[in-house]
């Protein structure tokens, strides 16, 4: 592989050619905030319909909680000491309870 080096300085771009790059440069920047404004918009709509989504979708599940926080506990839930979902588990068998 051979390197070639050009002897001699490099003609300088002239005026109309730096007044081209100059607009194409600000076009293509006015289209990239466009494209961004636009997007940042789309992203905002669909994350405000997700979430009004999920709120009405659980609108029953916080319906029964709130109602579960006002009589103190869960209306048909029963008190276990025999199910164990994960851990260790030392269960205290009172004396009067055994016989």
């Amino acid at each position: 592989m051979q390197i070639k080096y050009i002897s001699g300085s490099p003609t300088p771009p002239g005026p109309l050619r730096k007044l081209v790059a100059l607009v194409i440069t600000v076009a293509v920047l006015a289209l990239v905030l466009m494209f961004s404004a636009v997007l940042l918009v789309v992203i905002v709509i669909l994350g405000t319909l997700g979430w009004a989504w999920l709120w009405w979708k659980t609108r029953e599940l916080r319906k029964r909680l709130r109602e579960a926080s006002q009589q103190g506990v869960m209306p048909g839930a029963k008190a276990s000491n025999d199910d164990v979902f994960e851990g260790e588990v030392i269960r205290v068998v009172d004396p009067k309870e055994e016989k």
